[in-house]
């Protein structure tokens, strides 16, 4: 492999188109007599339908037809879930193929939270369809609603679904308990902690978009979708939502204009318009504003918790115990379950050694959006947690935070490190990671500045967010062992032209992450050709290998790999024919910078082009090779990789105000070898920015009746230019064991510890004013009042 390649870095293929607006999203594509459908929602967290009149929408101008779900009965199946709480007993609505349900593709005969669409209204123009909707009539019923997980499992709640009592998903467990308990009730010190990590509401720069088209005489679909997982896609719309053959459907994702999860799911619109694409003979097109994404698409996070931490007084943890309640929405999304569970509770441990652990996870079904996948979910909800009570801990025995956490952190050699609740952790130096953010910072005059801050009248605190996180989302059994149902490995082919150009096709398919770029780097580092060479193909299940997708930040550290060992065997095939051309024993052949020679042999040579030509011709190969260069490979991890770090927050605040100022930000990671640093520090950014979203400002607050009361982005707050500080960051390299390149996912893993810096920085800072706690997100309002609260 060239390592001036591999590790450079490159600038992005895609960007310029992106920046010149010349980038055709799902939404842009024009299809010949192409329709145009919009969805009647529910204005009603929960009710019960007592009829919908279609009469007026049917008669607006320019309408096509309009269905409901009871029009969709027995032509279209509910929609599947695939990731459930595994080991434990857990609770579903019923699908007709024995998988869980997710909900049907229209509500029939009730509404379960306030967004869900119960009819869809089919015209000439978009335009047309939107009017047609307001005039659709639906007749409710209001039935309570219940919008918390605590509310939900009460006595007498109100029941969302007939096959689930008591509103409950599953109580998923992991750890010990009985240890946990005997080691807590022995401990010296005892310290406890209530936290909301509230609701937050998923917004990529492009809302998603669905475009179904149909061929009669081939009897053959095809979806335009914004997916992060076509494949995966086809199978469970093709087989278990509308009830065709695999290869009948094709799904295409043209470029996606960000996700953070939420484009990893079904939607109702995805087997809808591909429905109604055949009912009518026309291409059917579907595109969502920004008031429906936030009422539809999946939201993230959601867990109120309790966690108990016990240790001595010396500062060495001894146990933990978490409770948490996550709240999954109204349905179970296609792997929300999963989401909530195994990847927040066996997160709960962190980089230390915590000899015993337990966390116990309710999962509940609400009169909500359902809840998904957002950027470093659960191990995000997990590290805010366990970083807020370790604060609390080292405040109560009168010690230093940062070095509380470098005394429990895991050695390096004690790798691979069984965390207690079923991760086993790769490899690492989690302290040194640690100390190089305390360097940055300059940790050690802290204090000066805290005083100088007094002086101005600002309160000054200063907070750590130290982190491991599970990447690299397989190895398929054991995923199977954790409720998915299916494969996670990934697939990667290449092809060799006679010219010496290479076609690198990959399952995994991106959202923004430049796997174009990437991906190329990793095919010409291993072939020793220029990346100018490589044509990475991807997003079309006609033309590339199944494959999983992207999620989980997966894609480098399971994709890249699937597409070096398909390169190295080009390479050895090569190998084997120049050893033939060339007369000599294989062993004897070297390959480096596109050339394969015999050292002290003059003249003794053969170039990648020359290769690939010969192959091509397929004339005198030695004995049974076949020509040609077309390899395709398979790659699943034997487990999964964990990148780590550790952030460090300085904030100022007014007491006066309640305004908050970060005044110095330090990012520590871990990712392994980085493939191409711009891109990896653009993903770095870009995630320390969406965890600040929520540490200062985001929340999604419904009221009582389950109405979503942020369903705009006039109020629902983002964070602008103005309201990111300067990050100082840095990297330190230790390879992950379980893949070929040694690489450690990195697209989401900078949001994970986020907002247990700022937390702990906000509370540090407000410990002076006399409170203990304050929940996210740090609006100004929220810390004034938490200071005259606490002033009495």
């Amino acid at each position: 492999m060239t390592t001036e390649t591999f590790g450079a870095g490159l600038k992005d293929r895609d960007v310029p188109a992106m920046l010149r607006g010349d980038t055709t999203f799902t939404s842009d594509l024009r299809l010949p007599g192409m329709l145009h459908m919009e969805f009647v929602r529910s204005e009603h967290g929960h009710a019960r339908i007592d009829g919908i009149d279609t009469a007026e929408a049917r008669r607006m101008p320019g309408v096509v037809t309009v269905v409901t779900g009871e029009d969709l009965a027995g032509k279209l199946m509910p929609m599947p879930c695939i990731w459930i709480p595994g080991g434990v007993e857990s609770h579903f609505p019923p699908h007709p193929y024995g998988v869980p349900g997710a909900g049907p593709v229209l509500a029939e005969g009730v509404v379960r939270f306030i967004g869900e669409p119960v009819a869809a209204v089919v015209a000439e123009t978009a335009e047309q369809a939107r009017a047609a909707a307001r005039k659709a009539a639906v007749a409710y019923t209001p039935l309570a609603a219940v919008t918390t997980p605590r509310q939900a499992l009460a006595e007498g709640a109100p029941q969302l679904h007939e096959a689930v009592p008591g509103n409950l998903n599953a109580l998923w467990t992991c750890g010990d308990a009985e240890r946990t308990d005997a080691a807590i009730a022995e401990a010296e010190v005892v310290v406890e902690l209530d936290l909301y990590n509230q609701r937050t509401i998923n917004n990529p720069m492009e809302p998603r978009a669905a475009i179904g088209d149909y061929d009669p005489v081939k009897d053959e679909y095809t979806l335009y979708a914004t997916t992060q997982s076509p494949h995966n896609h086809r199978f469970l719309l093709s087989a278990l939502v509308l009830g065709i053959p695999f290869n009948k459907l094709r799904v295409i994702a043209p470029p996606i204009g960000g996700s953070f999860g939420t484009k990893g799911y079904l939607y109702p619109d995805m087997p809808l318009v591909l429905f109604l694409a055949r009912t009518l003979g026309r291409p059917v097109r579907w595109a969502d504003t920004r008031e429906g994404l936030m009422r539809s698409t999946v939201q993230g996070r959601d867990h109120l918790q309790h966690v108990t931490l016990a240790g001595t007084r010396d500062g060495r943890i001894t146990a933990l115990r978490c409770t948490s309640y996550a709240n999954l929405g109204a349905y179970p999304s296609t792997i929300g379950p999963g989401v909530a569970t195994a990847l927040m509770g066996r997160s709960v441990t962190g980089p230390y050694a915590i000899p015993n652990a337990f966390c116990e996870v309710h999962a509940v079904f609400t009169n909500t959006v359902p809840l998904g996948a957002q950027r470093g979910s659960g191990r995000a909800e997990a590290t805010t947690i366990t970083e807020r009570v370790l604060d609390l801990y080292a405040k109560e025995i009168g010690a230093d935070p940062a070095e509380v956490r470098l005394r429990n952190m895991v050695p390096p050699d004690r790798f691979p490190y069984e965390n207690g609740l079923g991760w086993t952790y790769d490899s690492g130096d989690y302290a040194a990671a640690l100390r190089r953010a305390l360097e940055l910072a300059d940790y050690s005059k802290l204090e000066v500045l805290r005083r100088e801050a007094r002086e101005r009248g600002k309160l000054l605190g200063v907070g750590i967010g130290s982190f491991v996180a599970i990447c690299g989302v397989g190895p398929s059994t054991r995923m199977q062992a954790e409720g998915m149902l299916g494969g996670t490995w990934e697939s990667a082919n290449i092809r060799v032209h006679p010219n010496g150009e290479v076609a690198a096709t990959i399952g995994s398919t991106s959202t923004g992450q430049s796997h174009t770029t990437t991906f190329a780097q990793i095919v010409a580092s291993e072939l020793g050709i220029d990346p100018s060479a490589v044509t990475i193909f991807q997003a079309d299940t006609q033309k590339a290998p199944y494959g999983q997708g992207t999620y989980g930040s997966r894609s480098y550290s399971v994709g890249g790999p699937a597409l070096a060992l398909a390169a190295r065997q080009v390479i050895a095939k090569m190998r084997t024919a120049a050893a033939h051309f060339l007369g000599v024993p294989e062993d004897q052949v070297e390959y480096a910078d596109g050339t394969f020679s015999v050292p002290g042999k003059e003249g003794a040579s053969k170039t990648f082009q020359d290769m690939a030509m010969a192959l091509w011709y397929g004339w005198s190969l030695p004995p049974g090779m076949e020509p040609t260069l077309d390899v395709t490979t398979f790659f699943d991890p034997p487990d999964f990789n964990y990148p780590y770090g550790s952030h460090l927050a300085v904030v100022e605040i007014d007491e006066t105000t309640g305004e908050l100022e970060i005044v110095r930000y330090v990012a520590v990671h871990d990712v392994g070898p980085v493939g191409n640093p711009l891109v990896v520090n653009g993903q770095f950014e870009g995630s320390i920015a969406h965890g600040l979203g929520q540490a200062l400002m985001e929340r999604a607050r419904y009221d009582e009746t389950g109405a979503l009361l942020t369903a705009d982005l006039t109020t629902y707050a983002m964070p602008r230019a103005h309201d990111i500080p300067r990050f100082v960051m840095d990297t330190t390299e230790t390879p992950s064991p379980h893949n070929p390149l040694g690489v450690k996912g990195a697209g989401e893993i900078a949001t994970v510890p986020v907002t247990a810096a700022v937390a702990n920085a906000v509370c540090d800072a407000l410990r002076e004013a006399g409170v203990r706690h304050l929940d996210m997100p740090y609006t100004p309002e929220k810390i004034w009042r938490a200071i005259r609260e606490a002033k009495g």
